[in-house]
Order: C-alpha cells, then sequence, then structure tokens
C-alpha cells in the first residue's frame, strides 16, 4: 500500500524493511518533501561551472531501498533548496521489486517511481518496452563533474541509439578475497601476483560453470562467448573447432578442463550447482583448504565472518589473479538512475528528476552514499575514499573494485546474450556426467551446446 507522509520542518523516517538490492521485500510507498522544508545547501563545485536550473514547479516520487532513504531524503532536501516549490515523494521498496513490477505493468502504473535505479543488464529490456524517458546525460555530466570521458565509462552503456537513458550510480565487478590463515598455510603469499594454474585445486574456489564467474577467465583470454557486430550480427568463439583458437584460448580452456579434472578425482561438489555453494562456504572459513574466493563485494560481510570475524579476511583486485599470465578480468557493470518514460514530455518534471538524480550521485558526497548504499562512484578520485572515515574493511573494497573495474571489458548489454548463461553452464556441468578424457573432449561439450544456441540466432 502506497503511503506518502508530507514532511514539514522536519523529517521522520517510515518504519520498513531493510533491503538491499538483490533483495526482495512487500512494496511500500512513504516519505515526501515539500515547500520551506530546507535551508539553502552549500555549493556542488560543479566542475563545468555550468548553470544547475532552479525554481522548478514539479512533483516526482523517486523509488528507494529502505536503508538508503535518510540519504536520498538528505539528497532532495539539497535539491529542493533551489526549488522551494516541488516536492519529491519516495517509494521505498527494492530496486528489484520495484522493476518487477514495471515488467508486470507499465510505466503508467502509480506504484512505478518517476527515478528510479536499473542494473545495467536491464537497460535494453527497459529500452525494448519504451520505459524510459531520455535524459540530459552530457549537461548532467558537466554538473556533477569528474568525468574524464563520460562516454568510455559507465554512462555509455546507458547510450541506447543515440539516446542516453540513466545516468551512472555505481560500478560492480568481481574482486577477490582471501582467507590470510589458510593461505599462509597453503604457502600462497598474497602479497604478489597469483597463478591460478600452479594452484591446488582447493586454494582458490571458483564456479567457472556459472558465467558470472566463467568470465573472469574467459575475458583472460580474449574469448567471446557472444559478441554483436556492428550491423547486428551475432557471433560467438566457441563454435570453432579447438584447433582453431588462439593458443591463449586453448590453454584457458586447459586450465578449465584441469580445474575440473582434479575437483573430480576429488570428489568435491565444486561441479554440483546446488551444493557447490555450501562446499566453497565451509572450505573458506578459517581451518578449511580454500584461501581465495572471486566474489562481488556484496559478500564481504558472509566472507568476513567466516574468516574469523574479519581478523584473516584481505581483499585485492581481480587482476592480481592470473590464468596461464593473463590477469583475471570481470566486466564493467553497474547501475545508473532511469527516469520513467511516462514525465518526458513534462519539461519541469523532466528537470526536477534529473536534478534530483545528480543530487544523489553528488561527488561531494560519495562517501555518504557508499555509507548508505554501497554504491561506488566512477567519477570520483579513489583518494577520496581512501582519506575518508570508512572502515579499512571499506576501504579495501572501494580500492579493489575500483583497480578491478579499470581494465575491465564492457559489460555486453544486448538481450540476446541472457542465452549464454544456460548455454555456457549447460557444456560446462555436462562434464560432470560425460567425463571427458581430454581437455579436446571437454571443449567439444561446450562447441556443442552453443551451436545449438546460436541455431537460434
Amino acid at each position: 500500500m502506497k503511503k506518502i507522509l508530507s514532511l514539514l520542518l522536519t523529517f521522520m523516517v517510515v518504519v520498513g524493511l531493510f533491503v538491499g538490492c538483490g533483495e526482495k521485500q512487500d512494496k511500500e510507498a512513504s516519505g515526501s518533501v515539500s515547500e520551506g522544508q530546507v535551508s539553502d545547501s552549500e555549493d556542488n563545485h560543479d566542475e563545468n561551472n555550468e548553470e544547475k536550473p532552479s525554481g522548478i514547479k514539479a512533483s516526482i516520487s523517486v523509488q528507494v531501498e529502505k536503508k538508503w532513504q535518510l540519504y536520498y531524503q538528505d539528497a532532495a532536501q539539497r535539491v529542493l533548496a533551489d526549488n522551494p516549490d516541488a516536492t519529491i515523494d519516495f517509494i521505498v521498496t527494492g530496486c528489484f521489486d520495484h522493476l518487477d513490477v514495471l515488467d508486470s505493468t507499465d510505466v503508467t502504473n502509480e506504484d512505478i517511481a518517476d527515478v528510479f535505479a536499473i542494473p545495467a543488464d536491464r537497460i535494453y529490456g527497459l529500452t525494448q518496452n519504451e520505459a524510459l524517458a531520455e535524459i540530459n546525460a552530457k549537461e548532467m555530466a558537466g554538473h556533477v563533474g569528474g568525468f574524464d570521458d563520460y562516454d568510455e565509462g559507465l554512462g555509455g552503456n546507458f547510450k541506447i541509439d543515440g539516446r542516453y537513458l540513466a545516468f551512472p550510480m555505481n560500478i560492480e565487478t568481481l574482486i577477490n578475497f582471501a582467507n590470510k590463515a589458510n593461505a599462509e598455510a597453503s604457502g600462497i603469499d598474497l602479497a604478489n601476483t597469483i597463478e591460478f594454474t600452479e594452484l591446488n585445486y582447493q586454494d582458490m574456489l571458483v564456479p567457472v560453470f556459472n558465467a558470472w564467474f566463467g568470465v573472469a577467465i574467459t575475458n583472460a583470454a580474449d574469448i567471446e562467448l557472444l559478441g554483436m557486430d556492428e550491423s547486428g550480427g551475432l557471433f560467438t568463439d566457441m563454435t570453432k573447432d579447438f584447433s582453431e583458437l588462439t593458443q591463449k584460448q586453448q590453454d584457458a580452456f586447459r586450465a578449465l578442463f584441469n580445474y575440473w579434472k582434479a575437483h573430480d578425482e576429488a570428489g568435491t561438489d565444486l561441479w554440483d550447482n546446488d551444493a557447490t555453494w555450501g562446499y566453497m562456504d565451509a572450505e573458506f572459513t578459517t581451518g578449511g583448504k580454500n584461501a581465495i574466493r572471486l566474489e562481488g563485494p556484496w559478500s564481504a560481510n558472509g566472507l568476513s565472518e567466516k574468516a574469523s570475524k574479519g581478523e584473516e579476511l584481505e581483499i585485492f583486485p581481480i587482476n592480481q589473479v592470473t590464468v596461464n599470465g593473463n590477469p583475471l578480468a570481470h566486466w564493467k557493470g553497474g547501475w545508473g538512475l532511469g527516469v520513467n518514460a511516462r514525465i518526458e514530455e513534462d519539461q519541469d518534471k523532466m528537470l526536477l528528476a534529473q536534478a534530483m538524480i545528480e543530487e544523489i550521485v553528488n561527488t561531494e558526497y560519495a562517501v555518504d552514499l557508499f555509507k548508505a548504499t554501497g554504491k561506488i562512484l566512477e567519477n570520483v578520485d579513489p583518494a577520496v575514499y581512501e582519506t575518508s572515515d570508512l572502515s579499512d574493511m571499506d576501504k579495501k573494497i572501494v580500492a579493489a573494485v575500483m583497480a578491478s573495474y579499470e581494465n575491465a571489458p564492457a559489460r555486453p548489454l544486448f538481450t540476446e546474450w541472457g542465452s549464454v548463461w544456460e548455454t555456457w553452464e549447460n557444456g560446462l556441468l555436462s562434464w560432470a556426467a560425460v567425463k571427458p578424457a581430454t581437455v579436446e573432449d571437454a571443449y567439444a561439450e561446450v562447441k556443442a551446446s552453443f551451436e545449438a544456441m546460436m541455431a537460434n540466432y
């Protein structure tokens, strides 16, 4: 049920569920910021000194996670200091819950906010459904500041057919977590480059059959699981014969095959799609056989608990681990803030929506944004986070993400790539049943899976 609470001279926090972007919750809407409630805010230190709109008279709604709400309310206060006749309401709900409602209805649904967060991989689907309004991203980037080349960063991923449909609010990629005690017991030096193929099979546990993790190895070997050329044609390296792969690509599959073979002979659960997660958690616990996990920053708390409540936890960039000498690389992934297409023709609402987005990602409040949401801004100098009052673990997470993101390839966002998840998984998981004798045999299973996928295009 939607509840709108008008804030007069003070803010009231509406009680609700604490949720993260990956969690589900019942939709609940509350909170409003309106006329005359705030004092003048400090300058935003716009690098390009472009004049921001002011005196806007409009009302918009903004989707917000419950635990982000206080930060968003403060951002709204700053917006309304320059626009006292405007109103900003909040719809308090999880990001994915909100998108689920949008997918099942349409942009006219009053439970869909005017401004909402989206993961980058949803941009094409939302575009096809005409759910997003075009925003003046380049002007907004000038107001926010800090972008060396907007189109070469996350912002470029939100540009579809020449239209900017979301503004960057977070970069994300995989990083390495290590249990220092387990690493020391296995003789692993965490201070230097670590070669994956030289590790014991349990030293680094990666569920490589899941493409979210497996691409760290395929990207390192320049393997294109599914690409799209300039004409829109799809192509893949995975339908080539093994002999047609480059030496780097062959070596990557040899590493994957040897990794599977070692786990298969030892009878571990790594190649079991259901049991692997519990297996990895148990082995990462201090005293176990696993020293290194490739995970997202959102896994920090859980892994910290297993590493002697954080005392044995170390965090470092993904590319500190190599496979056959090639640094692991994930993707330039992330999140953006989009605007509901239903307000695209209302100039005042659009201006207010864009102003709210700019204030949410105001670089002056980058550390506060991270504390509230875990979001990392690509256009902020790493030193800002490093010299802040963040915890040591949070500082390591931010540093590792930014370093890992810097050299990562762009995440493929076209909708057809969605077929790769099951295709890759089926190919690699088949090894557990087929028991390939050679790397060529193992690759043939993956090739057959991709040939079946490509037959649909």
